[in-house]
């Protein structure tokens, strides 16, 4: 019995090392059940509870900084304190979240057929409003009192649609006539669209969050510095033609010179950190806010953060924000696919450019733009599309995780497969070869 068993168990292990090399389950052929199929699990365990638990938080401070920045206005406008913060902020809360659910549910494929769509809808509204948006101190962005606005739609567009471009193993990411000229056609029509509202903040985000895509996607570190070059001679040109663009660059210079002399938004923004010291002054207790603070709910709350809540508080908030960059990362290399792993680093990125703008024009280091803190300043668009990104991250968490026949792993696996004359990404992921990165060329 004993010699007839030495040999299968050799035939076992032999197999056991062969489908481990290849990246297979060690079964022997079945089917394993799901892991979030199993009677009596949680809802929330189909989730990334570190994502979720940074977003959470992220916003419960927005929530309490929006209350504080508005009770005031609100009794004057709604008669009570918690007007304006429960029919506005919790309802675009509530939908935020019910999107972001819904979108963790649908497996983020789907959306991916949707991809050129979107960006040709975004186009057309971006053109729209130009001309029939509506006017607000000498700028078109908004349709519906300013609860829609194309340029914030289209920085979500815009990362889905190149998720969904680059990490095509068709596409030749590193070839200047299949990667980098419909890349910079693309990004740069958008950009220009959103310029002629004008909002240079927005394009700014739209270009830079590109960029970061079009890099871990494999480019050619040239194509790069090329793309840097133009974007910043086109950044320059806008400045002499927009006397307003100008001026706050001006105002920026010499506030560094003088901090005195800076821009008045920056200048009320510094003095709110000033007062709060190290501790802060306490919730609500915030006198930045009371018409010193230009759009104290919006731009401005990280200043009033930092009044209230003192130079701990606002590092709190940006302690989260590095954490939610680590988490954003880490899932785009638990990715099963190129799309997914984009998608993670696409709109990771997207919200951290978001937030270095927004804090950096609220400690003097740039100059003066129009950019909210995701997920703490009021706002209905941006609120929603930020979340709706943060739902498709977590789907890609939840279809990576689970368990699924070894016909689809083997499917998933030929399918990733970027061999031959194909550009390899810079991201390696979970379950694909060690040390991917961009091959000479």
């Amino acid at each position: 019995m004993s010699e007839q068993a030495s040999p299968d168990a050799r035939y076992r292990r032999l197999r056991r090392r062969l489908r481990q090399r290849r990246g297979l389950p060690l079964d022997n052929g079945a089917v394993r059940p799901r892991r979030f199929d199993l009677p009596g699990s949680r809802w929330l365990t189909m989730f990334d509870r570190p994502l979720l638990a940074i977003v959470l938080l992220l916003l419960i401070i927005g929530s309490l900084m929006v209350f504080s920045a508005t009770f005031d206005w609100s009794r004057e406008t709604y008669g009570t304190a918690s007007g304006f913060f429960v029919q506005e902020h919790l309802r675009n809360i509530g939908t935020a979240i019910l999107l972001m659910v819904i979108f963790a549910l649908v497996d983020y494929r789907f959306w991916k057929r949707l991809a050129v769509w979107l960006l040709l809808f975004t186009v057309v509204a971006l053109v729209a409003v130009l001309f029939i948006g509506e006017e607000v101190f000498g700028a078109r962005r908004s349709f519906s009192g300013g609860r829609f606005q194309p340029g914030e739609v289209a920085e979500f567009a815009i990362v889905l649609y190149l998720a969904a471009w680059l990490g095509s193993k068709r596409t030749q990411v590193a070839s200047f006539l299949f990667g980098l000229a419909p890349f910079a056609i693309v990004v740069g029509l958008v950009a220009f669209l959103i310029t002629q509202q004008p909002d240079l903040s927005s394009a700014a985000i739209v270009v830079l969050t590109a960029g970061a895509m079009y890099f871990v996607a494999g480019a050619n570190i040239f194509h790069l510095a090329a793309i840097a070059v133009l974007s910043s001679s086109v950044g320059v040109f806008l400045l002499q033609v927009w006397p307003y663009a100008q001026r706050r660059v001006d105002n920026f210079l010499a506030g560094l010179r003088d901090v005195t002399l800076a821009e008045y938004h920056t200048l009320q923004a510094i003095t709110a950190f000033l007062r709060g010291g190290w501790f802060g002054v306490g919730v609500g207790q915030s006198q930045q806010k009371f018409g010193a603070l230009p759009a104290p709910h919006t731009d401005s709350i990280f200043a009033v953060i930092g009044e209230e809540l003192g130079v701990l508080g606002a590092a709190v908030v940006v302690v989260l924000f590095i954490c939610f960059a680590i988490r954003g990362f880490q899932l785009a290399r638990r990715a099963k696919d190129d799309f997914g792993a984009l998608l993670c680093v696409g709109f990771t990125s997207w919200v951290i450019i978001q937030a270095l703008l927004n804090i950096a024009v609220m400690t003097g280091a740039v100059p003066s733009t129009g950019v909210p803190l995701p997920f703490i300043s009021f706002g209905g668009s941006s609120l929603t599309v930020v979340m709706v990104g943060v739902g498709l991250m977590l789907s890609v968490q939840r279809v990576a995780t689970r368990r699924v026949p070894i016909s689809e792993r083997r499917s998933e696996l030929a399918n990733t497969d970027r061999g031959g004359r194909h550009r390899r990404p810079y991201l390696s992921r979970a379950g694909g070869s060690p040390g991917i990165a961009a091959r000479g060329g």
